[in-house]
């Protein structure tokens, strides 16, 4: 059985991702790329604690949009700050940290 080494409990009851979760300030914000292509960026994730990679494939998969990960945060193709917001709520993000702009 495998346990966390930063609280000592098995795996299945770790709760270090939660407590992650909602000690950070996430913003989401809309730049015009080249072309007057949108963007949509989510900044403030803390990569230490939290899978980034994991979240950006959900959100990519759920809006059906492409994206990457670059510079400490994410990059969406297209304006979805909106939806962008429930999703993060839905995989456990205070709806009070996420400030949409």
């Amino acid at each position: 059985m495998a346990v966390c080494t930063k609280c000592g409990l098995p795996q299945e009851l770790c709760v270090c991702e939660t407590i992650a979760k909602e000690a950070q300030k996430i913003k989401v914000y809309l730049i015009q790329k080249r072309y007057g292509k949108n963007m949509t960026i989510i900044k403030g994730i803390d990569t230490s604690k939290i899978d980034i990679r994991d979240v950006m494939k959900k959100l990519k998969s759920k809006l059906a949009c492409g994206g990457t990960y670059k510079n400490d945060e994410i990059e969406l193709q297209g304006d979805h700050r909106q939806r962008v917001k429930e999703i993060l709520v839905k995989e456990g993000f205070p709806r009070d940290i996420i400030e949409v702009s």
